[in-house]
């Protein structure tokens, strides 16, 4: 798909060929209608005799998705190797870097892949995203799937509001639906959708869960119109849980933890005890039968060892003695460094700050002299002028006391 610019940039509107092809390519969700799709249109654009469009019609079988789509690729891609492995050593070298270069980074390399899956591991086991429907199926993966997966998922649910679910055909606990998606504000696609209620069985036509492993929006429409709370395990891959077990983590690393160095040194020696037993098994099927009981009974017993220790816990570190282990308590408090609470002021600070004190004593004092002096003349004056009328308003009658010392002092 990305040649289609420089194959079909000659043709008069390539703009409009590529967008038609792409529709073709990824709407088509049949063999059928996919070559019948194909065929219009070639036959719209004129392009019947175009030698590069009709050899990727005779390979269609090796990039249609329709027809990559009822075998399980687990997300991958034809491109996805040589891209992963670019993105993947781009951060430590160049085109330009020499050979030497090279060497002394892919340790480093190395180290980050396994500090970067470490971090994920962490963040599935410690940390949780938010459900983002109220649906109990989507709680089920939330449970179960690392979070790059559930993303996955939660994209399916968000997706399952744009379809409308219509009952097509029922009997005998077998239901056939349409579910039409829509696409854009113009285009619906429709899907053949069956349910088995016997067997909790369901079934899309885009085949979403049999070439990636995730349960497709339509799928998970029908389930939430047949009211269905809980998927069948069938459908919750053991490859996508957070608590698979990788068994390349028991191969010894230069970058592995000190915490996990004993474990990968039981492992080498009992790899290497095991491989000698194994090439001595297989001389014969009595012996290959032998060796084949015996480790059926070794692991019962190593099981029901494992489960009586389940309910201890172990706080040691392979060879610690949980008795020498003390109990952790709280550190002591002590004072802490720094400025006290209160600062000690200079002999400076203390003086501008009595200085500023009494120079504000000072003007309050002034203040107050001015306004007594002020309400003692008034007191005066309202006398001289009683004495020759007595005043009284029309709301408020004012009666004023003469101090005997005003009197004498202005003559009266």
């Amino acid at each position: 798909m990305k040649k289609i610019p420089s194959k079909l940039n000659g043709y008069k509107g390539h703009a409009e060929i590529e967008q038609e092809m792409s529709q073709v390519v990824w709407n088509s969700h049949s063999k059928d209608s996919f070559d019948s799709n194909w065929n219009d249109f070639l036959l719209n654009f004129g392009l019947m005799d175009n030698k590069w469009l009709s050899d990727l019609y005779e390979d269609r079988h090796i990039w249609v998705p329709i027809y990559l789509d009822h075998h399980f690729w687990a997300g991958m891609r034809s491109t996805q190797r040589s891209e992963s492995m670019h993105s993947f050593f781009n951060k430590f070298i160049t085109r330009n870097s020499s050979l030497i270069q090279f060497v002394k980074q892919y340790d480093n390399c190395l180290g980050s892949r396994e500090q970067a899956e470490r971090e994920l591991d962490a963040a599935d086991f410690y940390t949780v995203i938010p459900c983002a429907t109220k649906s109990s199926i989507e709680a089920q993966f939330q449970d179960v799937y690392t979070h790059q997966k559930f993303r996955e998922v939660q994209a399916q649910f968000r997706g399952k509001a744009n379809c409308i679910t219509r009952l097509t055909n029922s009997a005998l606990g077998y239901s056939v639906y349409e579910v039409g998606e829509q696409v854009s504000s113009s285009i619906f696609n429709k899907f053949v959708v069956t349910y088995d209620s016997v067997a909790a069985e369901v079934k899309c036509q885009c085949l979403l869960f049999k070439s990636r492993g995730i349960m497709c929006r339509h799928a998970l429409s029908v389930l939430s119109f047949e009211r269905v709370s809980q998927v069948s395990p069938r459908y919750i891959l053991e490859r996508w849980s957070k608590k698979v077990k990788r068994r390349h983590t028991h191969i010894k690393s230069s970058h592995d933890e000190p915490l996990l160095e004993p474990r990968s040194k039981r492992f080498d020696q009992l790899v290497f005890r095991s491989q000698n037993i194994c090439e001595f098994a297989s001389e014969s099927e009595e012996l290959t039968a032998i060796l084949h009981r015996t480790y059926d009974n070794v692991m019962v017993e190593m099981e029901s060892l494992k489960a009586k220790r389940k309910g201890t816990s172990s706080l040691s570190h392979e060879d610690a003695n949980l008795e020498s282990v003390n109990e952790l308590q709280s550190p002591p408090r002590i004072r802490t460094r720094g400025r006290p609470k209160n600062r000690l002021g200079s002999k400076l600070d203390k003086e501008i700050a009595n200085a500023s004190k009494k120079k504000k004593t000072k003007a309050l004092n002034e203040v107050k002299v001015m306004f007594f002096k002020y309400i003692n003349l008034f007191d005066a004056a309202s006398v001289v002028h009683s004495n020759s009328s007595q005043y009284q308003g029309h709301v408020m009658n004012y009666q004023f006391r003469v101090p005997a010392a005003v009197d004498n002092s202005l003559g009266v």
